[in-house]
């Protein structure tokens, strides 16, 4: 893949749309942690990432790019983090909407879930120790690769 430096890094890159990016870009920023890397005009587009590979853009209301509705569930958006109980203190101190968690889940991983001003839902998911899929009833059809 061709490097790019006005494009995030990644190879999954969410669009998520907010009414407001800017103030969707300093909630992200202070509540989950989130880094802006690249704005686009004032209120267009922005943007960030989130450790070492993770990126989102967050774009405004335009078109057929509508935010989320109450009561209606579109997406949720994982991003893994080093410690899930530090992050979620942070997350509930900010005043963000703790949906479920933190939960040990029989995977491996210690996740919760929250919605942000603008509707769109996150659960944020550390490992906790390493399962095989056929542990808890799954197949794997090609292993992942992970760095060690």
């Amino acid at each position: 893949m061709k490097s790019n430096r006005s494009v995030p890094p990644a190879t999954v890159v969410p669009i998520l749309v907010y009414p407001d990016v800017r103030a969707a870009v300093a909630w992200l920023s202070a509540a989950f942690g989130f880094r802006e890397r690249v704005r686009i005009g004032e209120s267009h587009r922005a943007q960030l990432s989130i450790g070492a590979d993770g990126a989102v853009i967050i774009g405004d209301v335009s078109g057929e790019q509508l935010p989320p509705e109450a009561g209606r569930v579109t997406h949720l958006i994982r991003v893994r983090v080093e410690d899930v109980q530090v992050h979620h203190s942070h997350v509930r101190e900010f005043g963000a909407h703790v949906l479920d968690g933190p939960v040990d889940r029989e995977y491996g991983e210690r996740d919760y879930t929250v919605e942000d001003l603008g509707g769109h839902r996150w659960n944020f998911s550390e490992s906790i120790r390493d399962v095989a899929p056929e542990d808890f009833g799954c197949e794997t059809v090609e292993a992942w690769v992970h760095a060690v």
